[in-house]
């Protein structure tokens, strides 16, 4: 049985709320710097948030109430970030590969939406 998602090095309830923090950051600045594995995690969940954002209905925004950690980040998502992909059915975030952190060499990552 294959892996459902990476740990991160952290307890379940410290790796959700970085995720949540990160989606928050990425939809409010459009583009974050992290390390490639959080990458990876935070695409998943950014493209089901710009799905529900393109679903646009009130139970979408409920949803999407529910994870992102901002009030106006989600009517950002619903209200401009979600119209530039109506033609789009997938595919709403681009990962690219920097280099590595000073320190501990970890390998860094550009997320950004497309």
């Amino acid at each position: 049985m294959p892996k459902v998602h990476r740990k991160l090095g952290r307890p379940g309830d410290q790796r959700r709320a970085m995720l949540r923090s990160l989606v928050t950051s990425l939809l409010k600045e459009e583009r974050i710097t992290t390390t490639v594995a959080r990458a990876h995690e935070v695409n998943r969940v950014a493209e089901h948030m710009v799905t529900l954002g393109k679903r646009g209905d009130l139970a979408a925004r409920r949803q999407a109430l529910a994870y992102i950690l901002e009030e106006d980040v989600v009517s950002k998502l619903f209200t401009t970030i979600a119209p530039r992909y109506t033609e789009r059915s997938g595919g709403y975030t681009r990962i690219m590969r920097t280099g590595f952190r000073r320190g501990d060499a970890a390998p860094m990552a550009i997320l950004e939406l497309v």
